[in-house]
């Protein structure tokens, strides 16, 4: 069975997927705090190796539900520390939205890639989530990282580890 790295080097911009297993969230604080730690050497609170990062902070989980809403966030309001995650070892990131050149570059060395999902859909994007649990920061609330468990979760290929960008050149 091939490797995800080399998985996700074959993708081309523009391919569509399903995605079945494990995708953290992590937000603006979640991001601030994770970037801390690296900066200072100290060791971070999940694995980022081979990870990859949803620009996602869901809502209260309803009664009887795996997790509340659970849609995209503007995915440049992470521009800023994507490079240092996907060099700590990041391979994916989803969200929505145009990147920066400097995150553009980030994919491209470290052959990574940057996955759309439908925007405006949370509560439909909620029921591909299998499992989810927060494993780190719980005090920053829906801010906080969770492990979640997805089953056929629908990805577009915005960014392929070669750079090139469903959104054109910048």
């Amino acid at each position: 069975m091939p490797d995800v790295k080399s998985l996700i080097r074959k993708l081309k911009v523009g391919e569509t997927l399903c995605f079945s297993g494990v995708i953290f969230t992590a937000r603006d604080q979640a991001h601030k705090r994770l970037v801390a730690v690296l900066k200072n050497k100290n060791k971070l609170p999940i694995d980022l190796r081979g990870a990859i990062i949803y620009y996602c902070g869901p809502t209260k989980t309803p009664k009887g539900k795996v997790i509340g809403s659970c849609g995209p966030t503007t995915s440049s309001r992470m521009d800023s520390f994507a490079p240092t995650l996907l060099k700590s070892g990041v391979l994916g990131m989803i969200g929505k939205g145009r990147r920066a050149p400097e995150v553009v570059q980030a994919i491209k060395k470290y052959k990574g890639v940057y996955f759309l999902t439908y925007a405006g859909c949370g509560a439909l994007l909620a029921k591909y989530v299998q499992k989810a649990k927060p494993v780190a920061y719980p005090e920053l609330g829906p801010e906080a990282i969770y492990k979640l468990e997805v089953k056929n979760f629908p990805l577009i290929v915005g960014i392929d580890s070669k750079g090139r960008n469903v959104y054109g050149a910048h």
